[in-house]
């Protein structure tokens, strides 16, 4: 079946990192080629994920380590887009983390102070040792006054070992103890996109969002304004993308398939996919 990116031309791409460039460790086929033709042909592009653990510089390093090269730059993480957020809603605030470097360090970059007392924000992010000391006092501020702010509502994260409890799990934790929800910043939030979209000066209307889910990528993308494609190289099977009330507008194999398209096209051209 062929399906039309209409008339818009495409000037900027955005696109998840696990399930779409890599599994773990593991580069998928056609992923270094996908960035390196982006970066050939000029065309404005940000990697994203919902992952609050690593820094751009981690993230980085772990996509050099798989043959992808890019520049720090080009990440956008969950961390990242919360700590923006939160700057733009009380600049210099204090506030509570439970999170890793990738959240710490964006909290900084955007001139917060990290404290356990009289904080405006509890921000939950996503660690690998997630301690009952720390969710404790995120209660107790929450229920206290302060305003509960989540990375992601991912409620399991990837390992080698199998699924691993993530961010949404330990908010639900806190949910339950307070009566309290958390704000998400990460995807499904079209937020997201937006500030992604703002931090290349670029417009949804010619912008594409791929990614491996139908839950977030995709929503997230529709949410925003933008095309999608779903590759079905991670998460989402071709079968069940019938039970969304939602499509994406492309839905490909993997992110081999749309290295021509990068290639073939200059921002004003129009686009056509095939899908298997």
């Amino acid at each position: 079946m062929t399906t039309m990116l209409d008339d818009l031309p495409i000037h900027t791409w955005l696109t998840d990192m696990d399930g779409v460039l890599v599994h773990e460790d593991r580069p998928l086929p056609g992923a270094a080629d996908f960035i390196a033709a982006l970066q050939r042909f000029g065309r404005p592009f940000l990697v994203l994920t919902n992952n609050s653990i690593f820094t751009p510089r981690d993230l980085r390093a772990r996509l050099s380590r798989s043959g992808i090269d890019l520049p720090e730059e080009s990440l956008w993480t969950s961390a990242m887009a919360t700590a923006r957020f939160l700057a733009e809603q009380k600049p210099g605030a204090a506030a509570y983390v439970i999170g890793e470097a990738g959240l710490t360090s964006a909290m900084h970059d955007e001139g917060f102070i990290l404290a356990d007392i009289d904080v405006e924000f509890v921000v939950l992010g996503e660690t690998r040792t997630y301690s009952f000391e720390a969710i404790t006092r995120a209660i107790r501020l929450v229920q206290g006054g302060a305003k509960f702010i989540a990375t992601n509502p991912d409620v399991t994260g990837p390992s080698m070992d199998g699924p691993m409890p993530a961010t949404g799990a330990v908010a639900a934790m806190i949910t339950a103890a307070t009566g309290i929800s958390p704000y998400y910043i990460g995807k499904p939030n079209p937020l997201m996109m937006r500030t992604a979209l703002n931090r290349l000066g670029a417009h949804s209307e010619t912008s594409v969002m791929i990614g491996d889910r139908m839950d977030t990528d995709v929503k997230s993308g529709l949410e925003a304004g933008m095309r999608s494609v779903l590759v079905l190289s991670g998460s989402t099977t071709e079968e069940e993308i019938a039970q969304y009330p939602f499509r994406p507008t492309a839905v490909l194999d993997g992110i081999a398939d749309v290295v021509p398209l990068v290639e073939q096209l200059t921002p004003i051209e129009s686009v056509e996919l095939d899908e298997d």
